[in-house]
């Protein structure tokens, strides 16, 4: 790379803190036969809020304050896609005041390099009705429980 700030290192399996796995689907692929672009995001939200239910044991729905989307991006290593399973590596990089900040590793095979990577913050807000989704803080206890026990900052 010439001129501009260097990228952050390719992210590995050892990176990450828990793990679940994704069935993919002939449906998953676009017409280029390879997972499409939106498909990712959805591994992502489903990796965090799957987590956050099964190590709550609550419906993370109902809870007086709720995690909202407020940033989400991916880097893209290589091409993944049907019909091997993928592995979905989280991690948390920041618990804040209101938000936590997740990585989210996609593997596919026995490689230890991800294939890609999603960044997805939460802000928590109030689920009231009428509450107009203000940020609250701190972050509810019952998340952050289950939350700092994955924080690892970012390398590089």
């Amino acid at each position: 790379m010439s001129g501009g700030a260097e990228r952050a290192p390719r992210p590995r399996r050892t990176d990450y803190v828990v793990w679940r796995q994704a069935t993919t689907r002939w449906a998953d692929d676009d017409v280029y036969g390879h997972l499409n672009n939106a498909r990712y995001y959805e591994l992502f939200d489903t990796a965090v809020n799957a987590h956050l239910a099964e190590a709550t044991g609550v419906d993370v729905r109902g809870l007086p304050e709720i995690g909202v989307v407020a940033e989400t991006s991916c880097r893209y290593f290589r091409e993944i896609g049907f019909p091997a399973p993928i592995d979905m590596g989280l991690v948390v990089e920041r618990v804040g005041t209101s938000s936590v900040i997740y990585r989210i590793g996609l593997f596919q095979g026995d490689g230890d390099e991800a294939a890609a990577e999603g960044r997805f913050v939460h802000v928590y807000v109030d689920n009231s009705h009428g509450a107009g989704n203000r940020p609250v803080r701190p972050v509810p206890e019952v998340i952050r429980a289950v939350v700092d026990p994955l924080v690892r900052p970012a390398a590089g």
